[in-house]
């Protein structure tokens, strides 16, 4: 199963908007995508809920990991969503 660690970029964290486009996009994938804070809390990274719930604030690590067919080009995709300030676009 694929994983990496990425440093949340966005000025919130991963609320409202950023939060919204990233859990948009894990769900445009096509496999599971797992995000985990760096509490250790894990949650399906589609589910805006789940991923409103960690609370994740600007320049936190987390990590990504995802299972399935195309699931290096997951990561990949999602980790540049993370590593992207969505609130200046």
């Amino acid at each position: 199963m694929p994983e990496r660690e990425v440093t949340v970029a966005s000025s919130v964290g991963l609320h409202a908007r950023p939060a919204s486009l990233f859990s948009q996009a894990a769900a445009g994938t096509g496999v599971t995508v797992t995000l985990t804070s760096a509490a250790g809390r894990s949650v399906n990274a589609a589910s805006i809920l789940g991923v409103l719930s960690l609370g994740i604030g600007h320049g936190e690590t987390v990590k990504l990991e995802a299972s399935g067919d195309g699931a290096d080009a997951a990561i990949e995709t999602l980790a540049k969503v993370l590593e992207t300030d969505l609130d200046k676009e």
